[in-house]
């Protein structure tokens, strides 16, 4: 079976990854089910999903950003007008790159976040990507140990990435502000007690008219 990021499994449906984490609420990501899309949004996402860019992209949202369906809508503002986009909890969601290999979406973003902090992380990661596949490269001991001192990231590596970062999140706080607000609306539809009650306010009691004596 191919090797492709961004799929995955939570309670047991088939789902792909569109946002890894959420700002501010790093342990949750947003995906979408793929059972339960329409054909035309499934073959179109299948095909950015499998494509070079879908592959070689950190996000998977940037991709579906760029690529229409074919009505001619962007794929990720119509995922997220049509009500398709979910929110789950990173530790409930097992990436399934292929057969063989599984790591929960908690345990990777850890990885990939801490490639920024120190070399250790950065080698866990090559030693996954060398597995072809996302498995703990732990549990395998290997006697031939790579030059970790190589895959050190630079201040300028470091910096770049952080700006690329930024940029990404700023283009997509649209989205994900929508998003919330619709999820915000979905829980108080569920549970009408949730939301909060508007204070009262107080009308302006009425100026009393002072009546003024004509001159003689």
């Amino acid at each position: 079976m191919a090797f492709l990021k961004h799929v995955g499994k939570h309670n047991n449906r088939k789902v792909v990854i569109l946002y890894r984490e959420v700002p501010s609420e790093e342990h949750m990501a947003l995906l979408v089910y793929t059972d339960n899309l329409p054909s035309n949004f499934h073959d179109s996402i299948m095909n950015c999903l499998e494509s070079n860019e879908g592959q070689s992209a950190e996000s998977f949202s940037d991709v579906l950003f760029r690529n229409l369906l074919p009505d001619g809508r962007a794929i990720l503002p119509a995922l997220h007008k049509e009500g398709y986009i979910k929110k789950a909890q990173t530790n409930q969601i097992i990436l399934t790159p292929n057969a063989k290999s599984s790591i929960r979406l908690d345990e990777l973003n850890n990885i990939l976040n801490g490639m920024a902090t120190g070399k250790e992380a950065v080698q866990k990661m090559k030693e996954i990507d060398d597995n072809a596949g996302l498995v703990d490269p732990t549990a395998k001991k290997d006697k031939n140990t790579s030059d970790v001192a190589s895959n050190t990231l630079s201040n300028e590596n470091i910096a770049n990435d952080l700006l690329a970062q930024s940029e990404k999140m700023i283009s997509e706080a649209n989205v994900l502000l929508a998003e919330g607000a619709r999820l915000k609306e979905e829980a108080y539809n569920l549970n009408p007690s949730l939301k909060p009650k508007r204070a009262a306010t107080k009308k302006a009691a009425p100026k009393k008219r002072v009546a003024v004596k004509a001159k003689a």
